[in-house]
C-alpha cells in the first residue's frame, strides 16, 4: 500500500540476495506482462526499454533489493513482477521471480453533517423534529464501504442507513460520497447523531463530529 502522490517501495528480495553479484545479474521490474518500469543491466541501469511514464520516476536500492516509485499514483495500481536473471553457459536463466501487488490510498476528509432546510424552520419547542439530514465526506481512494448513521438517544445507541451517493471525479478519480437521512427526533430527550464512513477491513472508518440535538 502507498498513499496517494508519495513514494511506493517494491521488494524483490531473495534468498542470499547478500552472496549475489550485482555485475552477473540483469535485475528488471514490469507491471503487467509488458510495460519495464525499471531494469538494472550487469550493474548499470539501461534506460533503452522503458515505459515511457516511469522515466524519471524510480530509484533502486539493492542493498535492500527495493525499487523505488515516486509521486505515485493511481494509474499506478496494480500487479508488479521483479525478474532476476543471469547468464548460465551464454543464456540468461531467471534465478528469482516474485510479485506484489500496489494498492493506492488516499485519505477521505472527516465526515461532516449538514441540516438540509426543507422550507419550514426548526423550531426547538415543536413536539417532535422531522429532520432531513446529510453528510459528506471527499477527496478519498479506494471506494468506500459504506456510510452508516449512529442515532444515540441516553443510553442507546441504534445504526441507521440512508440513501448513499458515491461518485468518482473523472480526472482524478478519487471518490466523494453523501448520505441522506431524513428522522424523527423526539422533543425533550438529548439525541446525538454520527456518521459514520465504513473504509473496509484494513483502513478501518471515520466518524464525523456528532452533531447534539
Amino acid at each position: 500500500k502507498s498513499f496517494l502522490n508519495h513514494t511506493a517501495y517494491l521488494s524483490c528480495f531473495f534468498a542470499n540476495s547478500q552472496t549475489a553479484d550485482i555485475k552477473d545479474l540483469r535485475v528488471f521490474w514490469q507491471k503487467g506482462t509488458d510495460e519495464v518500469v525499471h531494469e538494472v543491466y550487469h550493474g548499470q541501469e539501461k534506460h533503452d526499454n522503458l515505459s515511457p511514464k516511469y522515466i524519471n520516476r524510480t530509484k533502486v536500492d539493492m542493498d535492500k533489493w527495493t525499487l523505488q516509485l515516486f509521486n505515485a499514483g493511481i494509474g499506478d495500481e496494480g500487479q508488479y513482477t521483479c525478474i532476476i536473471q543471469r547468464k548460465v553457459k551464454g543464456s540468461p536463466q531467471v534465478i528469482h521471480k516474485s510479485e506484489c501487488l500496489l494498492h493506492i490510498i488516499a485519505n477521505y476528509s472527516q465526515p461532516e453533517i449538514a441540516l438540509l432546510h426543507t422550507g419550514e424552520e426548526m423550531a426547538a419547542h415543536r413536539p417532535n423534529n422531522n429532520l432531513n439530514l446529510s453528510c459528506s465526506s471527499s477527496g478519498g481512494y479506494p471506494e468506500p464501504k459504506q456510510m452508516t448513521w449512529l442515532i444515540s438517544h441516553e443510553n442507546t445507541t441504534r445504526s441507521l442507513m440512508g440513501h448513499t451517493d458515491v461518485s468518482q471525479d473523472a480526472a482524478t478519480k478519487l471518490y466523494n460520497v453523501t448520505s441522506k437521512l431524513n428522522i424523527l427526533v423526539p422533543a425533550n430527550i438529548l439525541t446525538n447523531i454520527s456518521c459514520l464512513l465504513h473504509l473496509g477491513d484494513q483502513l478501518g472508518s471515520l466518524v464525523s463530529v456528532p452533531l447534539g440535538i
